[in-house]
């Protein structure tokens, strides 16, 4: 494999220099620069070839994300490494989802940042224990929130479904009443009984639930 080329974004210029001397004695990785902020490290990109940022992170920002979808936007062939001192969850994912492949956290190793540059070089994914468990709890959580809608879903009759997905198209009470020939107290009473069988408390959150779970293209 060619010289994996490394750069750093971290406001501190020795933290920065530290990071660097931690893998200088490996031979096939190059530090080409250290910078302050990823504004910049985003403009150098153009004029030097860098294969992974490792972005370090001090404190919570949101705007953190938002850097790391522009880095990946201009430069889709340099992968992103993020090193944070917070387990901020929310933060976490958006940062995933801005386009990070990789994140450290404070307790890393110099053996794991290196197996993560390796890692990432050969077009994989690379996240620390911690951030993989928290991966995995949101992911089994939002099944078993899946799970449960579906379960709720299946105590609706078939009138129910069908008023619910009325509902989802914003037709009004009249507007039901009419399309299904009954009349609007009875749809009243199927709104109700809908709400209280899937645990909702407005009409928009039943909107809401009929959107969520693709059930809007019936009519």
């Amino acid at each position: 494999m060619d010289t994996i080329r490394i750069a750093f974004v971290d406001e501190h210029p020795i933290v920065c220099e530290g990071l660097s001397a931690l893998i200088s004695d490996v031979p096939d990785i190059e530090v080409v620069f250290c910078e302050k902020d990823m504004e910049t490290s985003i403009q150098r990109l153009y004029h030097q070839l860098v294969h992974i940022v490792v972005f370090v992170l001090y404190k919570p920002d949101p705007e953190d994300a938002d850097k790391i979808s522009m880095l990946v936007k201009k430069h889709p062939r340099c992968s992103v490494l993020v090193l944070s001192m917070f387990r901020i969850e929310n933060l976490i994912f958006k940062m995933i989802k801005a386009g990070a492949k990789g994140h450290l956290t404070s307790e890393t190793t110099r053996n794991e940042i290196l197996e993560a540059i390796y890692t990432l070089r050969n077009g994989y994914d690379f996240y620390a224990k911690t951030i993989t468990n928290m991966i995995l709890n949101n992911y089994l959580a939002s099944n078993e929130e899946v799970e449960a809608r579906k379960e709720r879903e299946k105590n609706l009759s078939s009138r129910e479904l069908e008023v619910l997905k009325l509902f989802a198209k914003s037709f009004t009470n009249k507007e039901i009443a009419d399309r299904l020939f009954i009349s609007v107290r009875t749809v009243e009473s199927h709104k109700n009984n809908i709400m209280r069988k899937i645990n909702l408390k407005t009409t928009v959150d039943m909107v809401k639930f009929a959107i969520r779970n693709n059930m809007t293209d019936l009519y």
